[in-house]
């Protein structure tokens, strides 16, 4: 047999060989790439940070203030009642309105939290405005002043001079409101006449004081002394 025809089937053989891995090579399956990893958590703080803030129903809108001067008494603002609390217990007053013009003070108030539930910010100054050193049971607090009035202060007169005796004079304040509540105009002009008036000296206030006494206007003299 010729050289030629015995090398045929042999080179037949590699070209099929070859052409196979070729084709091994071309179909071979592509690779997969790795999942997209999950985002990591956030923090509670980071959530706490996108959380929109939300408006809090129970916030006073135009908060009050109560505003004393020599010139009488003005409360600025809105008084509100955002509802009964703990050291707020008491009953809000209305007149035909719906003002809130009186708190009737519960057991265990404090004008700290009476201010807070009625959207008044200086809460404190309620004692000083109704003419006491603290608020007790029963007390009505008066939230309406009329600021055509002189307001007469409870802890000493406007004027006071240095050393003045406090104590007698905020006994004498609150004998007169005691009087005013119960209606006795004589009991306060005797007040008045053998204890107070030696204690002031500003003639504005002594004035008005007197011409109220005079009167038995006792609308008046409870608004200055209770």
């Amino acid at each position: 047999m010729p050289r030629a025809d015995k090398l045929a089937p042999t080179l037949a053989a590699l070209v099929l060989a070859v052409t196979g891995l070729a084709g091994c090579a071309a179909t071979a399956a592509p690779q997969v790439a790795d999942p997209s990893p999950e985002p990591a958590s956030q923090t509670p703080e980071e959530e706490a940070a996108q959380v929109t803030a939300e408006p809090d129903p129970d916030a006073c809108v135009n908060p009050a203030w109560i505003n004393l001067s020599t010139e009488g008494v003005s409360i600025t603002g809105d008084i509100e009642d955002r509802g009964a609390r703990e050291f707020a217990q008491g009953a809000v007053g209305r007149d035909d309105e719906g003002n809130i013009v009186s708190y009737i003070v519960a057991t265990g108030d404090v004008a700290a939290a009476i201010g807070e539930r009625l959207c008044i910010e200086n809460g404190l100054v309620l004692t000083t405005l109704n003419h006491t050193r603290t608020v007790h049971p029963d007390q009505v607090l008066r939230l309406d002043p009329d600021p055509d009035l002189r307001f007469i202060p409870y802890y000493n007169p406007w004027d006071a001079p240095a050393g003045f005796e406090q104590i007698p004079y905020q006994a004498a304040i609150e004998a007169m409101g005691h009087a005013a509540d119960a209606g006795d105009v004589d009991t306060m002009r005797g007040i008045w006449a053998d204890t107070l008036s030696g204690m002031f000296t500003d003639s504005a206030d002594i004035s008005a004081i007197q011409q109220a006494l005079d009167a038995g206007d006792l609308a008046v003299l409870t608004e200055m002394f209770s």
